[in-house]
């Protein structure tokens, strides 16, 4: 099978995670460049990253005591988005509806 045809075929599959693993690499980075730049920066790269990031800090935030540093919330966000992506490849598997390595039994 191609890569081309994997694609195609298993959409459900990479979409999510390929959107998860932006978002959870875009975490990584505010935390590196919250360690460089002040909250309020005009940087359009760190307004970028708050853009993108903001919602899953948001909804860990509800979750996370009121008191914990915004810095430990992004790294519990790029932590939650992890197991997140793990939940959706095994959920998958269990179902039999993820992709399998080339030499792998079907």
């Amino acid at each position: 099978m191609g890569i081309s045809t994997s694609l195609a075929t298993y959409w459900y599959f990479h979409l999510p995670n390929f959107v998860l693993a932006a978002v959870m690499y875009t975490m990584l980075g505010r935390v590196l460049l919250g360690l460089m730049v002040d909250a309020d920066s005009p940087n359009y790269i760190w307004r970028f990253f708050c853009r993108i990031t903001d919602p899953v800090v948001a909804a860990v935030a509800i979750v996370t005591p009121k008191v914990t540093p915004p810095v430990v919330i992004w790294l519990l966000s790029f932590v939650w988005l992890f197991w997140l992506r793990v939940a959706l490849h095994y959920t998958l598997l269990l179902f039999n509806l993820a992709p399998r390595f080339g030499g792998a039994a079907s």
